[in-house]
């Protein structure tokens, strides 16, 4: 058995870095991916943050479709998002729930200072056009004993794989510059004050791909996930048929392909000290 690996090209992507994915666009479909995968431990993880810090007043940023807000809803509990999309916040709105929904950045946040007893992002921080700012926004607007966390995965982490880094030229290498390593952002929580911070796993995602199944992997789609929305039409195109000619090539030796895909989300999670004093 063959496990797919496209040989390595000698330069990414023409100007990938430069590009930005409209959400606006993507919005109306933007859900289907938690067809495949709720990602309920994500939910998990949330729900227990909220019980440790009695989270009554709570903010996520790149809130998007608000799929993660609907989880946290009950009675005693006030949500807010913040999005820089239109399109998403219009899909947050159709939710039956009540979201107070606000469209802006994520470094520049037009809230009070301790506002908030849990502040929140997940899968989003590779968006911000300066995380390390959002960072310190987070700490103002926490009130002592408030928690931040940032949920998602991350390619500095090495002990996952996706097929997708391997036959679409140059998404590696733009995730490496677009994501923080979880070692920089805890730098980032601790400069600004957060005691304790932890990392943890929070959902180990396993969905490997056999042959031709690959074809039909729903996040194989271009505007299924931001790494190939990011990509040009022909550099998509380009990718696609890399895969097509390993399946050929496999197929002619009488072997069988797997395209990996293992993915590790990871919480990291700031909490400030209960006699936190504010000037």
């Amino acid at each position: 058995m063959t496990q797919a690996k496209a040989s390595p090209s000698p330069s990414p992507t023409q100007a990938m870095s430069d590009r930005r994915v409209d959400y606006d666009q993507i919005a109306p479909s933007y859900n289907r991916r938690y067809a495949a995968n709720s990602l309920a431990q994500v939910t998990d993880t949330l729900l227990a943050l909220t019980q440790e810090v009695v989270a009554e007043r709570i903010l996520e940023v790149g809130c998007g479709t608000g799929r993660w807000l609907a989880d946290l809803t009950n009675e005693h509990r006030q949500l807010w998002g913040l999005d820089a999309s239109v399109g998403m916040l219009r899909q947050a709105r159709q939710r039956p729930i009540r979201l107070d929904l606000v469209r802006g950045t994520a470094s520049r946040i037009a809230f009070p200072d301790a506002a908030f007893d849990l502040v929140f992002c997940v899968n989003a921080i590779h968006h911000f056009d300066d995380p390390a700012a959002f960072v310190s926004e987070a700490h103002r607007l926490l009130r002592p004993g408030g928690a931040l966390a940032v949920i998602g995965s991350n390619p500095h982490d090495r002990r996952g794989a996706w097929y997708a880094y391997d036959y679409f030229e140059g998404t590696l290498e733009t995730d490496l510059r677009r994501f923080p390593s979880w070692g920089t952002a805890l730098d980032w929580m601790v400069t600004e004050g957060f005691e304790p911070v932890e990392w943890r796993l929070v959902q180990r995602i396993v969905d490997h791909k056999t042959g031709r199944d690959v074809l039909s992997d729903p996040f194989l789609q271009k505007d299924a996930c931001s790494q190939l929305a990011l990509l040009s039409d022909e550099a998509y195109a380009a990718g696609l048929r890399r895969i097509k000619a390993a399946l050929e090539e496999t197929a002619a030796a009488g072997e069988t392909i797997v395209f990996p895909a293992e993915i590790h989300l990871g919480a990291l999670i700031g909490r400030l000290p209960d006699d936190e004093h504010r000037e």
